[in-house]
């Protein structure tokens, strides 16, 4: 899927880039570009895409997004006011082992790590147990110059393989070649969806963002993400009611439900519970077993 075709920075004397940032929200489109991608969360909060399905993320997260993967790290509404005190940081490591890598990545000693990236261009997210581990050897790479900035890229690259059984895929379904122009259509639906999620979203409104009648845009978006709108919807509104549910001013679960787009606890309770596998309360009590709170 051609969504919003994103050119990373040329470094012509660095054949891995490694990019810092410190902004008031994450670049706010659904993208793609040909590097691989390794994103360090170091401060921030929100939703991200990948391909058809929906996370949230936290400071610490790591995530693996692989080459020309549809992706969106999309900050919660908060990040887009006058708080200066709001803001994001990240650390990311781009490449692309088939241009100024290629050479390498051709070595029959390279065979392993290569079938690695191919493996897993689904993307995945670093297990928690992992992410120091990682944030680390990120940060020896960005910190590197010349030669040894290519030995802790595969030093972190031959860690990923080490624990590759305990890696899964962020997405399951590999993006059609579509048209640009299709893409961009996607991505302005996908944009509507997280700019709404919160009050209730007619067919005829998000239909109307794509120039389709309802019945097409249906048709539409599942042959383009695999999911149904209502379902991508829900998983949107449950990411973000897992959000609210942890969150520090955490009311009640009615409150989470009404403020994350449900009309009714009941249905919230049934969709949460068809999303995550568990109900609201049991989701809060784990979480909080396992956060010491």
């Amino acid at each position: 899927m051609n969504v919003l075709q994103f050119t990373i920075p040329v470094s012509h004397d660095k054949s891995v880039i490694s990019q810092e940032e410190q902004l008031p929200y994450f670049y706010p489109y659904l993208h793609r570009h040909l590097e691989i991608q390794l994103t360090w969360i170091i401060e921030g909060i929100g939703s991200f895409v990948a391909g058809t399905n929906v996370y949230s993320f936290n400071p610490g997260d790591i995530f693996f997004i692989g080459a020309n993967q549809p992706h969106l790290f999309k900050s919660g509404p908060e990040y887009f006011t006058a708080d200066p005190a709001k803001q994001i940081r990240s650390l990311t490591i781009f490449f692309d082992p088939t241009e100024k890598l290629k050479f390498l990545f051709g070595a029959p000693e390279m065979k392993m790590l290569k079938n690695f990236l191919d493996r897993h261009n689904s993307g995945f997210k670093i297990p928690d147990a992992h992410r120091d581990h990682v944030a680390d050897k990120m940060l020896a790479l960005n910190s590197a110059r010349n030669a040894d900035r290519l030995i802790y890229f595969f030093e972190l690259l031959q860690y990923l393989n080490a624990i590759n059984k305990e890696l899964e895929p962020l997405s399951t379904r590999v993006p059609d070649n579509v048209s640009d122009t299709e893409g961009i259509r996607i991505g302005q639906v996908y944009d509507y969806i997280m700019q709404h999620y919160h009050s209730d979203i007619p067919l005829e409104d998000v239909a109307a963002v794509s120039h389709m009648t309802p019945q097409a845009f249906c048709r539409y978006f599942k042959k383009q993400t695999g999911n149904t709108f209502v379902g991508f919807l829900n998983e949107v509104r449950i990411n973000e009611a897992c959000k609210k549910l942890t969150a520090a001013d955490f009311e009640s679960v009615s409150t989470v439900a009404y403020t994350s787009g449900f009309n009714s606890i009941t249905n919230f309770n049934r969709v949460f519970k068809t999303v995550t596998g568990k109900s609201p309360l049991e989701y809060l009590k784990e979480y909080r077993e396992a956060s010491g709170n």
